[in-house]
């Protein structure tokens, strides 16, 4: 444990693996089964409880507690994970629960930004470079596409799925699926268009913003229902990856595409 920083009040599980470089602080916990990639550092009164994989370079804020057992009833203590990607930070009074039998883990990705008081709940599979802000709460079996952001106070309903590079206003209630590259607000939630500014900043090319441009009337500004939209853009569309991605997320949708 090379340069390992271990404060004399921490509790570190004898089983536990500490990479290069790790800092624990004062009164932190670190479990069973929980290994913290190099350099991570966890603050003091944070809590990895059990069955924690910490990716390298994370931070991990005061009183936050990963791997917490999911609040499910279904859950009958099956062995399962907490998975964190690298440079991901998670700040204060966090909670991120393990998962269930239903996916055996909940994951976070790499370059994340988990702000104070977010709650991701069992199962949730949040994507690279998320950003959830301060007390956005999480129920069950959500997944988030990679770039995407939850502004703070926004609550999202289980099994719902938010697609890459979207944008969710503060305080809004999530309970239908979030097509890719959009922005949408508000109780009850409606679309405003496409994300415009976060793809600018994401130095996307402005012909691929120009088919989503396209593709978004034809879905949500046209008299068109689903299956047409569906046809109509992939017969006049160009085969873009990003159109892919927001025509395939559409299709495959569950609980139903915002609108």
């Amino acid at each position: 444990m090379s340069g390992v920083r271990v404060h004399p009040t921490a509790i570190v599980h004898p089983g536990a693996e500490l990479g290069v470089d790790v800092e624990v602080g004062p009164f932190a916990i670190v479990g069973p089964q929980v290994s913290v990639g190099d350099r991570s550092v966890l603050a003091p009164h944070a809590v990895l409880e059990r069955n924690v994989r910490l990716g390298a370079g994370c931070r991990v804020g005061s009183g936050t507690i990963l791997g917490g057992d999911p609040q499910d009833l279904k859950f009958k203590g099956e062995e399962t994970w907490v998975e964190v990607g690298d440079a991901t930070v998670v700040r204060e009074y966090a909670t991120v629960n393990r998962g269930t039998a239903e996916s055996w883990k909940t994951t976070v990705g790499r370059k994340c930004l988990v702000m104070s008081y977010v709650h991701l709940a069992h199962d949730c599979h949040i994507g690279d470079e998320v950003i959830l802000s301060n007390c956005v709460q999480l129920a069950g079996h959500v997944k988030i596409g990679d770039g995407a952001i939850i502004s703070g106070l926004s609550a999202v309903h289980q099994f719902v799925k938010i697609g890459a590079y979207a944008f969710i206003g503060g305080m809004s209630r999530v309970s239908k699926d979030v097509p890719p590259f959009v922005k949408a607000v508000g109780n009850p939630m409606k679309l405003f268009g496409l994300n415009s500014v976060g793809l600018e900043r994401r130095a996307f090319p402005r012909e691929t913003v120009h088919e989503l441009k396209k593709a978004y009337t034809l879905f949500f500004r046209s008299d068109l229902n689903v299956s047409q939209a569906l046809e109509r853009a992939r017969s006049e569309l160009r085969p873009l990856p990003e159109i892919e991605l927001f025509v395939r997320f559409v299709e495959e949708s569950e609980r139903g595409v915002l609108v």
